[in-house]
């Protein structure tokens, strides 16, 4: 089967097909975790993203029913240097060209991922069509031409009606704004004790405060934060509100969570040239003084000029660029940061991070 790679600016790559026979666009990105592909994929925050994996063998343990962040995959389309179509591991179920397939999602393999990943970090992530169908230039132009990439789908990307998902121990109340939020985040709150009502898009605050819950999550999700303009004003009464009653109500938010609480306080986000997608990248606590290896996934960022003047501390900065990754308020229980402390994949250094929430909801201080 044929693979082709059509990007916006007229760059070709042609490789051989895998997966769904099927044709595609979306945004190119590239990730540079060496685990985690099954993960990654199913991760609501790559919808309509083609992703390429710079570790050049992908499928190598292949795929199994533990390791999904939820019920399928939200990428466009995978690419790879290499692919495992035998793959060897105790847990696996079935190879990755056999799950692309049955998830309709087409992938390209064979093709120069170090020269795909070059070009993207020169010129910046583009509009790209993937197919593993048999169209003719012209075709693939006026696909590309004629498709407009979408802003707004962490609309889509969560819950469509309110779901409770109780722990083992019943220690805390916490509801969750769903914007498109990984089973991974969610068991770590679990863990520890959190009784979760997960609330779909555009939930009003006066329901969820219905609730009167201990605490606050506002998740990660994809799209462009600033087209979240429903959400936006939902948190930003909800840290108004955050002082109710006899306790405060701690407010955390990762990723997509941490751009809309910025933009709630009156901060601005803008788009990175090529994103932070991995599981290798450095952070910085000013807080304590350490270093941290994060998972990351996002292609916008707080402008950290915009926060600072409305009563937001920056708390952690990426070490490779200094883009701002963790914020607190100087006031009120709320923090957040743009890493995954979840991990999955990735490192687990942060996960202190949900212990700080829970520290919030016994009544402790940032």
């Amino acid at each position: 089967m044929r693979g082709i790679l059509y990007l916006e600016d007229g760059t070709v790559y042609k490789g051989k097909g895998f997966g769904a026979e099927a044709t595609r666009v979306g945004e190119l990105v590239f990730n540079t975790a060496m685990t985690g592909y099954q993960k990654t994929l199913t991760d609501p925050s790559y919808s309509e993203q083609i992703l390429t994996m710079t570790y050049p063998l992908v499928g190598n343990y292949g795929i199994n029913e533990t390791d999904y962040e939820s019920d399928h995959i939200f990428a466009f389309g995978v690419v790879a240097k290499d692919v495992c179509f035998r793959p060897s591991n105790w847990k696996c179920e079935k190879n990755i060209d056999a799950w692309l397939r049955e998830m309709g999602v087409p992938g390209v393999y064979d093709v120069d991922t170090r020269e795909i990943t070059r070009k993207i970090r020169n010129t910046g992530n583009q509009k790209c069509v993937i197919s593993t169908e048999e169209l003719t230039m012209d075709e693939l132009k006026k696909l590309c031409e004629g498709t407009e990439l979408r802003g707004d789908q962490m609309k889509d990307a969560g819950v469509k009606e309110v779901t409770e998902m109780p722990a083992a121990e019943h220690k805390y109340k916490v509801a969750v704004l769903d914007l498109g939020i990984k089973r991974s985040i969610l068991r770590e709150l679990n863990a520890r004790g959190c009784d979760l009502t997960i609330f779909p898009y555009g939930t009003k605050a006066k329901t969820i405060l219905a609730m009167k819950p201990d605490g606050v999550f506002v998740s990660n999700g994809p799209g462009d934060p600033e087209a979240a303009e429903e959400e936006i004003l939902i948190v930003e009464k909800l840290i108004t509100n955050s002082n109710y009653g006899p306790k405060q109500m701690p407010i955390f938010g990762i990723c997509m969570g941490h751009q809309i609480i910025a933009l709630s306080q009156g901060g601005r986000t803008y788009k990175l040239k090529y994103g932070h997608r991995g599981c290798n990248h450095g952070v910085f606590d000013k807080k304590t003084g350490r270093s941290y290896i994060t998972s990351q996934n996002h292609g916008y960022a707080v402008a950290a000029d915009s926060v600072v003047l409305h009563g937001l501390d920056v708390t952690h900065l990426n070490l490779n660029d200094g883009t701002v990754e963790g914020m607190e308020h100087i006031s009120k229980p709320v923090f957040s940061v743009q890493f995954h402390p979840e991990s999955n994949p990735g490192p687990h250094d942060t996960g202190y991070l949900f212990d700080k929430f829970i520290d919030l909801m016994k009544g402790g201080r940032l």
